[in-house]
């Protein structure tokens, strides 16, 4: 059954609480009115902001890798958009050059970061990159808008793809206090169908790979076939996951006990994740996270107010809307776990609220990166 307008402890989220939802916004927007016309240091107490907004963007940033060219390379190409945007298309074109400079006079030490074995595959996506550098090139020279942001992609696409190839081993050990829990050690890719649409969401398991497993094993499980989205905030979320019946959560069949997931937040640069702490907790008010709420169609994982290890199937959409909660200055960071973006379809994502549902979510790649526990 639908819980709202009751306060909620073990597994349910606040985010399901109605009235507690309206105080909680109305809070949020009154902060966030207070810091805008406050002086500078008022900002002192929230991060310093991600100017990144684009979610492939970010989930090229979150991989675990250390490819300083390639990285350079990928930067330099999203560094366009500010040009791109004030149509100053002479130092546009003047950036691609350099690219393309740079992937020529780089491309032995880009492929000296690849195994042996991935060297072969790494050379021929270099050289797609080149022909698609050459295309980004010609749609900047031709101030074609459209064509030079399709080339773009495609060209970023590739160097993400080449990214990927260059995660090793999984970059830190999962707590053993957290031995029973799934985990999702890697990417996973997953079809959301909804009454409204089709998404399509990258889960990531190497930042949040708790959260993601969690979610990426009810997927598997068919747990959010037919759930309704339980609250809708104009501009700010859409939550789903709320199961049918008394339970607040998801109940393991074997031992009918609901399984918990603690918060997990990966900061910037930190080897591995904080545990049921917030940034405030550990002292870190200005801390980034690795995965930020910073783009429409974030993927967040819900819990209770009072506590921060209790959430267990709630999710919600973040309707990312620059002027309540810019990128990296907004009261979600370092307070709930992203775990994943939606990639595509948010145009379907703009169209959904209370009165529609999940038809049906499947895993359509990497499936094989979900372990049920250690």
């Amino acid at each position: 059954a639908q819980r709202q307008g009751v306060a909620m402890a073990r597994g349910q989220s606040s985010w399901a609480n109605g009235s507690t939802r309206a105080r909680w916004f109305a809070g949020v927007a009154s902060l966030m009115l207070v810091v805008l016309l406050a002086a500078p240091t008022a900002w002192a107490a929230l991060p310093q902001g991600n100017a990144v907004k684009d979610p492939e963007a970010i989930l090229r940033n979150a991989l675990p890798i250390d490819a300083p060219q390639l990285q350079d390379l990928q930067h330099r190409l999203e560094s366009t958009s500010d040009d791109l945007r004030a149509k100053r298309w002479k130092p546009l074109a003047g950036s691609v050059t350099r690219s393309q400079a740079l992937l020529t006079t780089q491309r032995d030490a880009i492929l000296k970061r690849f195994d042996s074995g991935d060297q072969a595959t790494a050379a021929e996506l270099l050289d797609q990159l080149e022909q698609q550098l050459r295309e980004v090139a010609t749609a900047a020279d031709a101030q074609d808008r459209d064509a030079f942001l399709a080339t773009r992609r495609a060209a970023l696409a590739t160097i993400g793809s080449a990214e990927a190839r260059l995660v090793g081993p999984f970059p830190f050990q999962i707590p053993a206090e957290f031995d029973d829990l799934p985990r999702l050690l890697g990417r996973a890719t997953v079809a959301i169908r909804t009454s409204k649409g089709d998404l399509t969401a990258v889960i990531d398991g190497y930042n949040a790979p708790l959260t993601g497993g969690a979610f990426v094993d009810l997927v598997q499980r068919k747990f959010y076939d037919g759930l309704p989205f339980s609250r809708a905030e104009d501009f700010y979320v859409l939550q789903s996951g709320n199961p049918k019946g008394e339970a607040m959560g998801y109940v393991d069949p074997k031992s009918g006990v609901e399984r918990q997931v603690p918060l997990e937040i990966r900061i910037t640069d930190d080897a591995e994740p904080i545990y049921n702490q917030t940034f405030e907790d550990v002292g870190r008010y200005k801390a980034e996270p690795v995965l930020p709420f910073a783009t429409y169609g974030t993927l967040g994982w819900a819990h209770s107010d009072e506590n921060l290890d209790d959430g267990s199937s709630q999710f919600f959409f973040f309707l990312y809307e620059p002027e309540l909660t810019p990128a990296g200055l907004n009261l979600v960071d370092g307070r709930n776990a992203v775990f994943g973006y939606v990639v595509e379809g948010m145009d379907v994502l703009e169209e959904l609220g209370v009165d529609d549902r999940i038809v049906s979510a499947r895993v359509i790649e990497g499936a094989d990166n979900l372990q049920p526990h250690a």
